[in-house]
């Protein structure tokens, strides 16, 4: 307490998301049962009280780490999106949470993550539906092609024009227009179309492939 003001604790959750499996072509996040009150057995975010001194990042990656079993060499890149700061949010009294996002590898990995669709995550514990609800949007329209270490961690190091199409539609809602998302890629530093085509489906044409040049 603070000249008799009750001090929030900070919660760090985590958006964990993997694409192209357990489903091809599809975009994922990650939640996990709690193993401890409030909500035991709940599926919730991958979450961790922020430690005295320790930076977001390093709490995030202890989140992934501990709650899902993910190991740290699978994350691929992380940052922040927002802050929820709902008195209440917290049956155990006022806790902020930093919401922060992790791209795992696609890579088949261990741990107790259950991979769930953005429009149909459950019912999770705390407010995480709502932290889920409030962040695609900043995922979609803030980060996505306009922070390349989220979508190159997302994408790869190269990728089909069909993959952009399926990460766009999965974090917006909405499918984007073909010919403006070709536009959107060819607008992007360090990325460039290829003579690749390669076939992601039994039917329709083979996909143009998209790559990231070394120096990007």
């Amino acid at each position: 307490m603070m000249d008799g003001v009750d001090q929030s604790l900070v919660s760090i959750d985590v958006i964990a998301l993997r694409f192209g499996n357990p489903e091809p072509g599809m975009l994922r996040f990650a939640v996990t049962p709690r193993q401890a009150e409030p909500y035991t057995g709940q599926l919730a975010l991958p979450g961790v009280l922020l430690g005295a001194g320790e930076r977001l990042q390093d709490a995030a990656r202890r989140a992934v780490t501990t709650k899902l079993g993910i190991p740290e060499e699978k994350i691929l890149a992380g940052g922040q999106l927002t802050v929820f700061d709902e008195p209440n949010r917290d049956p155990r009294g006022p806790t902020l949470s930093v919401t922060m996002w992790a791209v795992i590898s696609s890579d088949e990995v261990p741990g107790s993550a259950e991979w769930v669709s953005w429009d149909n995550p459950g019912d999770l514990a705390f407010d995480h539906n709502r932290i889920v609800a409030d962040t695609r949007p900043i995922l979609a329209d803030t980060l996505l092609w306009r922070d390349q270490a989220f979508t190159r961690a997302l994408l790869g190091p190269s990728f089909p024009a069909s993959y952009a199409l399926a990460v766009a539609e999965e974090l917006s809602g909405v499918r984007p227009d073909p010919g403006n998302l070709n536009r959107t890629l060819k607008s992007l530093p360090g990325l460039e179309r290829t003579d690749e085509r390669v076939r992601v489906s039994a039917t329709g044409r083979p996909a143009v492939v998209w790559a990231w040049t070394e120096n990007s």
